[in-house]
């Protein structure tokens, strides 16, 4: 008799270890479930329902890292940046491996100018995920727009062009921090007795010629790219250059005030007075204020 209780005690407690078992299974495939119904709302851009969603799928499964990361970026598209930190934090705790929630952590902090904690979360996901172009790019645009660490954004943006080279984006951007160095020691090359800056000046003008030249190649229809190269074209005295490039500029944003008179100051070099007349008055009637 109290063999066969024994028994029937043992089978009650495996009876509810496999109903706990089912349960569990039954939560995680529920859990799973709702998160891809929140990546649909995300793709349908409906971010209120995909928070109420990952919501649901986190209650689910409360350990379910990637869904802590797809509510933060729920959060973050609807500006609740503080609520989209919190879940990406949570998400690296329960997934210290989670490189995409470290880089969009660092994208959130951004919204609050903390670019230290930025440029460490790009750092970490980087370690993670060291084949990520954008990881690269990002960071680059973190140290450049940010931090003004022109050096580093150059070895980050040629990192991710080494990784992604049709990347039109990251080769105009690169050019653009060089045309910017480039500027800069010409202007302290003004006030030297030195030329070994202006030597500097030329290599980098070359070098943003370069980048801008394979970036309209990727993307032939941005104006900007047409005017930075002829901004870069300018500074190397190639007036007719810099001209063709600004006209191009113009054919494709002829709004862009910027870059009538960006066009007269050529006209103005090669001493064609009337074009660039005619450039500077088309730049304020635009709205252009030489400054």
């Amino acid at each position: 008799m109290n063999r066969c209780k024994c028994w029937a005690t043992v089978l009650i407690a495996v009876l509810l270890l496999l109903n706990v078992a089912a349960s569990a299974a039954t939560s995680a495939d529920a859990a799973k479930e709702a998160y891809e119904k929140g990546k649909g709302c995300l793709d349908k851009k409906d971010n209120d329902a995909a928070v109420l969603t990952f919501t649901e799928a986190i209650r689910l499964d409360p350990k379910l890292a990637k869904a802590y990361h797809e509510r933060g970026i729920a959060y973050g598209r609807k500006d609740e940046c503080d609520k989209a930190i919190a879940d990406f934090t949570e998400a690296i705790r329960l997934d210290p491996k989670y490189a995409e929630a470290y880089f969009d952590r660092g994208t959130a902090y951004g919204r609050y100018a903390e670019y230290d904690k930025v440029i460490a979360d790009f750092t970490e996901a980087i370690r993670l995920d060291p084949k990520n172009a954008d990881y690269y790019a990002m960071r680059g645009m973190a140290y450049y727009g940010c931090k003004h660490e022109c050096d580093k954004a150059i070895a980050d943006f040629t990192e991710a062009i080494k990784l992604d080279p049709k990347n039109g984006t990251v080769y105009g951007t690169r050019g653009v921090v060089y045309l910017q160095r480039a500027q800069l020691d010409k202007a302290i090359a003004d006030f030297s007795v030195e030329n070994a800056t202006q030597q500097g000046n030329e290599a980098q003008l070359d070098q943003a010629i370069a980048d801008f030249s394979m970036a309209i190649s990727l993307k032939q229809k941005d104006a900007g790219l047409y005017r930075c190269r002829g901004v870069a074209y300018y500074c190397r005295d190639e007036y007719d250059k810099a001209i063709a490039d600004y006209a191009e500029s113009i054919r494709l944003n002829p709004k862009d005030a910027k870059t009538y008179y960006n066009r007269g100051e050529a006209y103005e070099k090669k001493g064609e007075k009337a074009k660039a007349e005619a450039d500077y008055a088309r730049a304020k009637e635009l709205g252009y204020k030489d400054k």
